[in-house]
């Protein structure tokens, strides 16, 4: 371990430095906090969870005007709301009548026509093969029980060679508790695969936590080739959105993965 061979505060520094620390986030806090929208979020621009780089930066799904989205868990719509203001003709997918119902609104007040189906992500029977030039899901598929289920029904709808971008909770985030008093105490192991249940907005969500190479490995089985993949951490300082736990600045919430349809 280095030593400071200063004495004061600039030993304390390297200290820091050497072994973070983290504030408690509230106690209300969970994981799927960050796919919320803030309240002054103007949805000019696709976003990808809490204090990440938004598509502006990151270019993941690239010109969007004239060509078929399928949004996949696309809650209340704003998304695919945004998408829709950029010339694209979005299908929006999501289990929760309520989320729809809000998503609904969203695109009536914007005055934007979107396709919305209420169904599971995987009951894509509605859409034909190679139809669709992208899909995004962002924050929805760790809600999922059978993720290979979801990724064949993708895969089939999905043009050649065109993207899937999707993101998850951060594996190794699900190692801390942001709310414990020492937020960057692990206290779950990584490879622990039990749903856990959290409250969102007065429902149940059942979160099937995954490791990296679940995530990568049912990508490739189900005949994805991926070609992105970002592991973000939130900024130290300024530009943290009210869905934020300290913890987000050491540790990734968010894993973001960009994958392309290979073969038929």
């Amino acid at each position: 371990m280095a030593r400071a061979t200063n004495a004061g505060g600039q030993t304390q520094t390297m200290v820091d430095a050497l072994f973070p620390t983290a504030a408690p986030a509230d106690a209300t806090w969970h994981r799927y906090t960050t796919a919320r929208p803030t309240p002054d979020d103007t949805g000019s621009v696709v976003i990808y969870g809490s204090d990440l780089p938004t598509e502006s930066d990151l270019k993941l799904l690239g010109t969007v005007e004239g060509t078929r989205i399928l949004d996949l868990g696309c809650g209340a719509g704003r998304n695919a709301v945004t998408l829709a203001q950029q010339g694209a003709k979005v299908i929006g997918v999501d289990p929760s009548i309520d989320a729809l119902a809000h998503a609904r609104a969203r695109a009536e007040a914007a005055d934007i026509r979107i396709e919305w189906h209420q169904a599971e992500l995987a009951e894509l029977a509605f859409l034909r093969s190679d139809s669709i030039d992208a899909a995004l899901s962002v924050m929805a598929l760790a809600t999922v029980d059978d993720l290979a289920r979801v990724f064949r029904q993708v895969h089939r709808v999905l043009k050649p060679e065109a993207p899937l971008v999707l993101s998850v909770p951060h594996p190794a985030f699900a190692l801390v508790d942001p709310t414990a008093g020492d937020p960057l105490r692990i206290v779950r192991a990584y490879d622990d695969s039990r749903p856990r249940t959290w409250e969102l907005d007065g429902r149940a969500i059942v979160d099937h936590p995954r490791t990296f190479s679940d995530v990568f490995t049912t990508l490739q089985r189900t005949n994805f080739r991926v070609d992105q993949v970002l592991e973000p951490t939130a900024p130290g300082t300024g530009g943290r959105g009210r869905s934020s736990a300290d913890v987000m600045r050491t540790v990734p919430a968010t894993l973001v993965l960009r994958a392309r349809k290979q073969g038929n």
